[in-house]
């Protein structure tokens, strides 16, 4: 049991798990989650993190057939400038392999944003904490549990 599955059932909030066989070779996490689950690009969240201008890391949620936009998340977290944080950086932080890097059950909460997509559907997916691990959850209580907010932080 992932860190993240332990935080969800702590805080007795509703969600699913759905696992599948991880292909060592592929590049894309995400559409490769996608693909094996039979589930749209727009349902299937990547989990990434970023180094804002003024030192912190922020973690970013979008649908795995977009991109951020780096722009905007420095915006939603109120400073000048954003980077993809470094994978080593990254797993750090969070106490996960990229890949794997769930929103939940991070070894600290950071600063957390949700896309705005995520609001027109009932639930979504996000990694649940190693690679081949997907959560199912509505998007309000990923929302809750993180202590993130709701922005527009996707760009096709």
């Amino acid at each position: 049991m992932t860190p993240a599955v332990k935080q969800l059932e702590k805080a007795g909030i509703a969600f699913t798990l759905a696992e599948y066989a991880h292909d060592a070779r592929s590049p894309a996490y995400g559409e490769e989650a996608a693909r094996a689950l039979a589930l749209s690009t727009d349902e299937v969240f990547k989990t990434l993190l970023a180094r804002l201008d003024d030192g912190r890391l922020a973690v970013a949620i979008v649908p795995v057939s977009h991109q951020l936009d780096l722009k905007a998340l420095a915006r939603a977290a109120n400073a000048r400038k954003a980077r993809m944080a470094d994978a080593d950086e990254a797993q750090r932080a969070t106490g996960y392999v990229v890949g794997g890097i769930s929103p939940l059950g991070q070894k600290r909460r950071l600063a957390t944003f949700l896309d705005v997509s995520a609001d027109a559907l009932a639930t979504i997916h996000v990694s649940g904490g190693r690679r081949g691990l997907e959560i199912c959850l509505a998007p309000d209580a990923l929302l809750k549990l993180t202590g993130g907010r709701l922005a527009p932080i996707a760009r096709d």
